[in-house]
């Protein structure tokens, strides 16, 4: 064999033998999530997204400058473990049919998480509040 076809016949060799791949190590593969356990990181993975919903909430509502009070509402906000919200939030009511919706997801999710990781709350209900005010743009609750 010429020096050549030897040289050509390795180098086919590698590429060949470089391009399988090694079956990856079901360990190291993630998780599905359904099978998971209850556990300390579970319940930080679905605060997280409990944390992400909140935050999608607020984007959409810091979308929009507060003007003039009279185009604003609020809504209680979440829930409590032993009932009722943990807050209230003032919204655009030209955006109220979205973000009331993403309101009572945001709710039904922290019932959902109380529930699941039996969780205590002090049963409290926070004051409502009576109007709002604009402040440098942003909508603020006015309390008695």
């Amino acid at each position: 064999m010429s020096l050549v076809k030897i040289i050509s016949v390795c180098i086919f060799s590698l590429m060949i033998t470089a391009c399988k791949t090694a079956a990856p190590d079901p360990e190291t593969l993630p998780k599905d999530i359904a099978e998971r356990p209850a556990d300390a990181d579970s319940r930080k993975y679905d605060q997280a997204q409990l944390d992400i919903l909140k935050s999608a909430i607020d984007a959409e509502i810091a979308k929009e400058k507060c003007t003039d009070p009279k185009d604003w509402a609020f809504s209680p906000i979440g829930a409590k473990a032993c009932g009722g919200p943990y807050s209230y939030i003032a919204y655009p009511k030209k955006n109220e049919e979205s973000i009331l919706a993403k309101i009572e997801n945001f709710k039904n999710r922290m019932i959902d998480h109380n529930k699941k990781y039996n969780l205590t709350s002090d049963c409290m209900l926070p004051a409502e509040p009576v109007s709002i005010r604009c402040e440098g743009g942003k909508a603020v609750l006015v309390y008695p």
